[in-house]
């Protein structure tokens, strides 16, 4: 009876998670994350409710996502294993537990924080679900706009760390976020191309042959990789061993952003690809942390 009962809430747990889609739940929260610390340059128990409410309007949303996509999901091979396609769970009921999600972290953010982070988070789920989802369905360059979303977190957590809303060192970070969901979106298009095609989905690699569409993407991980080395210029980074740091994985993008450019008719490993850019923003966060809590440790003995 209890290993029964262990199986189905372990099941519970796993459907909850894949419908949440926590690892994007969690990439979310940890920008938010780094926009707090960057502001105040240590880690407060203050962050705890924020942490916790950009977490469930995350959750909240994503599952929101897979309510609207739903038909499209089921037609999908990359995404028909998903809780609604697979009846795991009804449509209605995960309407109502992403709903329940949003308005419970949006009501934490709104008692715990400020003005400034419920509107953009408002701002955030609007422009989601409203304008970038049902653009998708329409142009292959839905995600240009729609990369906005991504940068909402780490200006929530800045804003809530204390910082300014049109400080340069926010803008510049928001700049990172947004120009790295481009070509990171294009290149998962491209590497599942053929189920968004079935569907209907209008892609890139449809509009352009692979030799335009390797340019298209050369350029934009490119001007990724470059946005590294523009950040010091801000005053964002306060250590010069982390702006080595941030310098060398720029550089590390740039080679992969070669490696396509020379691939010129040609297709490329996007497997690769994807990984670099992945670990690409994952580093950048590393770098932001360890700088700001290196140099307020340093900041808090010297002072």
């Amino acid at each position: 009876m209890r290993n029964n009962l262990q199986v189905s809430v372990a099941l519970q747990m796993k459907i909850l998670l894949e419908f949440t889609k926590f690892k994007i739940s969690v990439f979310l929260t940890l920008s938010a994350i780094t926009g707090f610390i960057l502001a105040r340059s240590e880690i407060s128990i203050e962050i705890i409710p924020m942490v916790i409410g950009v977490f469930l309007l995350a959750s909240g949303s994503c599952g929101l996502n897979q309510f609207q996509e739903r038909e499209y999901d089921q037609r999908m091979d990359r995404t028909k294993g998903r809780p609604i396609p697979s009846k795991r769970i009804t449509p209605i009921f995960a309407l109502k537990l992403s709903l329940f999600l949003i308005l419970l972290g949006g009501f934490i953010i709104f008692y715990w924080t400020n003005w400034i982070a419920i509107l953009l988070c408002a701002f955030a789920l609007i422009w989601y679900h409203f304008i970038y989802t049902p653009l998708k369905r329409i142009t292959a360059f839905a995600v240009i706009p729609g990369a906005l979303i991504g940068t909402i977190p780490p200006i929530i957590g800045w804003t809530f760390g204390g910082g300014d809303l049109w400080d340069p060192k926010i803008l510049i970070l928001s700049f990172l976020f947004y120009i790295w969901q481009v070509p990171h979106f294009w290149i998962l298009q491209f590497q599942f191309r053929k189920d968004y095609e079935e569907v209907g989905y209008p892609t890139l690699i449809r509009l352009f042959n692979q030799y335009q569409f390797n340019r298209i993407l050369f350029v934009w991980l490119f001007s990724t990789g470059i946005t590294c080395f523009l950040v010091p210029m801000f005053g964002l980074l306060k250590t010069p061993v982390i702006s080595g740091g941030l310098f060398s994985v720029g550089g590390g993008l740039l080679r992969s952003a070669y490696k396509i450019l020379i691939s010129r008719h040609q297709g490329w490993n996007h497997r690769t690809i994807s990984r670099a850019i992945n670990l690409y923003i994952l580093l950048i966060m590393v770098c932001f942390l360890l700088d700001r809590l290196i140099f307020g440790q340093i900041h808090y003995f010297l002072y």
